[in-house]
């Protein structure tokens, strides 16, 4: 086995100041580069600028959040909200090669949240072809002078987190790669979402403590177990207020909710329309049912 490389080598290292405008409606890249680690490669910060998305395609790595140390695989990639404390660094034994943007934008905060990110950095599944791609083109465009690039760069680096999307939260996760313990609790809210529930009966079904379902719910969904109930009621309430006549007390009870005050502010805050308003929208919109609630 060849001697891991001492040294950190940058094979592509740039730099770039986003225009102010540009920095309130885009994605901006204001750091990137392609990194072949070496044994010395380790960083390590309380406070910095931005989030780092480092695609590791070949070697290893590690990266440290909240106190949590994770390893990072070829063909992963981390998330790192640099605004908190946090480490990462190659493997001395098998030193990792990465692609990395530091990336600014409207949102991001809210869309690492959403995504778990700050509790499970490392994200599996990401086409590397696509990622690689992505990663290449950013540079390409940072290196050079269109007009167009901060648009072009926007383009690429949202595609980039619709990856992170898919891989942990989107349509084209596998069914096989939802952990089986989840299995039975997922198919119990899909079947009976109107019905009350704790977190702790769920876990029952799963046959784990509440802490140790929850967390690995979240780590499968990016979301807590309650709030992805939450979610596909509002789903089930949205077709009822479209597809049926029910008043929407009835349809606050049909989907779980005793409270229709509750079922309202609920809504709102999952579509920002109150039932009334999103029925009439969508009525309007298609031709259909309007409300006799």
């Amino acid at each position: 086995m060849p001697k891991p490389p001492p040294h950190s080598q940058f094979v592509v290292s740039l730099f770039a100041t986003p225009h102010p405008k540009h920095q309130e409606v885009f994605y901006t890249v204001p750091r990137a580069g392609h990194l072949l680690g070496g044994v010395d490669h380790h960083v390590k910060r309380n406070h910095f600028p931005g989030h780092e998305l480092i695609w590791c395609f070949s070697g290893e790595g590690f990266v440290r959040i909240a106190g949590r140390r994770h390893a990072v695989r070829a063909g992963e990639l981390v998330w790192v909200n640099c605004h908190q404390p946090h480490e990462h660094g190659a493997s001395p034994v098998n030193p990792w090669e990465v692609y990395w943007v530091r990336i600014e934008g409207p949102q991001l905060e809210a869309m690492c949240r959403m995504l778990s990110a700050g509790e499970a950095p490392v994200f599996l599944g990401v086409p590397p072809e696509r990622a690689g791609a992505l990663y290449r083109n950013i540079f390409e465009v940072m290196q050079g002078e269109a007009p167009e690039g901060p648009a072009l760069i926007h383009a690429e680096v949202a595609r980039l987190l619709s990856l992170l999307f898919c891989a942990r939260l989107g349509s084209t996760v596998a069914v096989q790669s939802i952990p089986d313990a989840l299995r039975k609790p997922v198919e119990w809210m899909r079947l009976f979402y109107f019905e009350s529930v704790r977190v702790s009966d769920l876990a029952r079904m799963a046959g784990l403590s509440a802490g140790h379902f929850t967390r690995l719910f979240k780590a499968s969904f990016g979301t807590s177990p309650i709030d992805w109930l939450r979610r596909e009621r509002i789903s089930q309430a949205k077709r009822r207020l479209v597809e049926s006549r029910s008043s929407i007390k009835e349809i606050a009870e049909q989907v779980g909710y005793p409270d229709r005050f509750f079922f309202s502010k609920d809504f709102k805050s999952h579509t920002g329309l109150s039932p009334r308003a999103f029925r009439e929208r969508e009525s309007a919109a298609s031709g259909g049912l309007r409300s006799d609630g």
